[in-house]
């Protein structure tokens, strides 16, 4: 059995066709290009597709469902919302059978196909309890309970990183104050970085940002390897603020595995083990036998469209 998956993002759109062992054996993609109108991206959608299947040496008749993740808030089959690519309730299953013929099609939020692909073809391995999230321009999240996604009685739940976690706090882009993304995101790292180096003139962060070209969110925890104060006190206030999120979240779903993905992830151990203490020493689980695993991510931008393809087992 052959599914295709795709992933729709703001830079490309990207689609593979995945065998039953949820493996990629054939990819294609293309520039998103925006601004651009519905029907020209949903065009090179099937463009795209074709492409995947073709390159898998099978035809359209050969795919047994397509699944698409896309930013935004989905509903059933319908794209409600999705700032970035300018959709407002955009009829995607329609618009691909349209161009892709008869074929069983399911749409859901990219986040949430992500933490579907990482729970049964990544670090999940198969667990029906899992919680993803990735720290990234935003932070992202999808959650999963006895193999179900959950999205909520409008398609629009697991957005943790706008709960709040500092009561009037930092501004958020989704309009509130103190929001888990407002901290706890690469981006909310970056700003918390140079906050540090305008008052610091000199921390060995201004060095390190001359010669990357920029300030990134590597910057302080490179400083910090080099012992400079300032980098150590960027990256323990960061790793606070995610731990707080990340223990809000073992104590409302306690799952098997919390998954946690995105650029920032690539600091492996210097990140996840001080997140595991503070985990470990603020659950409200502390005297269970079973706790929860925090684990990296391991299928990278391959979890997106992965997840996207096997939607059929969730829907």
């Amino acid at each position: 059995m052959y599914t295709i998956g795709i992933d729709l993002g703001g830079t490309n759109i990207v689609a593979a066709v995945v065998n039953e062992k949820y493996e990629i054996i054939a990819k294609a993609k293309t520039p998103t290009a925006m601004p651009r109108t519905p029907e020209e991206i949903f065009d090179d959608i099937a463009k795209v597709s074709k492409q995947a299947v073709v390159e898998a040496g099978l035809s359209l008749d050969d795919i047994s469902s397509i699944g698409l993740g896309t930013p935004g808030t989905v509903n059933n089959e319908i794209i409600e919302y999705a700032n970035n690519l300018g959709f407002d309730h955009i009829p995607a299953v329609k618009m691909i059978k349209e161009r892709l013929g008869d074929i069983p099609v399911y749409v859901e939020n990219d986040a949430n196909c992500a933490a579907l692909g990482e729970a049964f073809a990544g670090c999940g391995n198969g667990c029906k309890n899992f919680v993803a999230v990735t720290l990234g321009t935003g932070v992202g999240s999808g959650i999963i309970v006895d193999g179900k996604l959950v999205t909520g009685v409008n398609s629009a739940g697991a957005e943790c990183g706008h709960t709040v976690i500092v009561v009037d706090g930092a501004p958020c882009t989704c309009g509130r104050k103190g929001c888990w993304e407002a901290y706890a995101s690469a981006t909310a790292l970056i700003n918390q970085t140079k906050a540090a180096m305008e008052a610091h003139p000199d921390s060995i962060m201004h060095e390190l940002a001359a010669e990357e070209g920029k300030v990134s969110g590597r910057t302080a925890f490179d400083a910090m390897r080099k012992k400079d104060a300032v980098g150590v006190a960027v990256v323990d206030a960061y790793i606070k603020y995610v731990a707080a999120g990340l223990t809000n979240l073992v104590n409302i779903f306690q799952p098997e595995i919390l998954c946690i993905g995105g650029g920032i992830c690539n600091e492996g151990e210097t990140l996840l083990r001080p997140l595991r203490r503070y985990v470990e020493a603020e659950r409200y689980s502390i005297y269970s036998k079973v706790q929860t695993k925090l684990m990296k991510a391991e299928l990278g931008n391959d979890a997106g469209i992965i997840g996207a393809a096997i939607l059929y087992t969730v829907k």
